[in-house]
């Protein structure tokens, strides 16, 4: 049985979890989409959205909140000046993983994209010049 059982371990050791946790949410806050396996997108889930909740607060208790989660100066910036205003109407669900079809080569392991429901638009005009 389970019971009192909460969170993925993924087969690794405490400090080497947060560590892939710190890594994976500053790439997701970077690039705004990651690919990765579906365990390690449903375990990253509740520790980015609580960032996003944490960011739509821009105070200094929040920042430093926010970092001691991250250790990224660029990314606590960017999470406050460019993903907490997106999200300042939304009440929650800031995150969506999208199962891919093709596994990965390695380990046949289930691969799916994580990434924010609302991203910042590219400028596809400046490209196109």
């Amino acid at each position: 049985m389970r019971h009192r059982v909460a969170g993925y371990k993924l087969g690794r050791t405490t400090s080497h979890r947060t560590a892939m946790f710190r890594n994976m949410a500053s790439s997701i806050i970077e690039h705004e989409r990651i690919v990765t396996t579906v365990p390690r997108a449903k375990a990253i889930r509740p520790y980015v959205e609580k960032l996003v909740t944490l960011s739509k607060n821009p105070t200094v208790h929040n920042r430093r909140l926010a970092f001691a989660r991250l250790r990224n100066r660029e990314a606590v910036s960017k999470l406050f000046d460019v993903i907490g205003p997106r999200f300042k109407d939304r009440p929650g669900g800031y995150c969506r993983i999208l199962k891919l079809s093709k596994p990965r080569l390695g380990d046949k392991g289930e691969r799916a994209i994580f990434e924010f429901v609302e991203r910042t638009p590219r400028d596809d005009a400046a490209t196109e010049e």
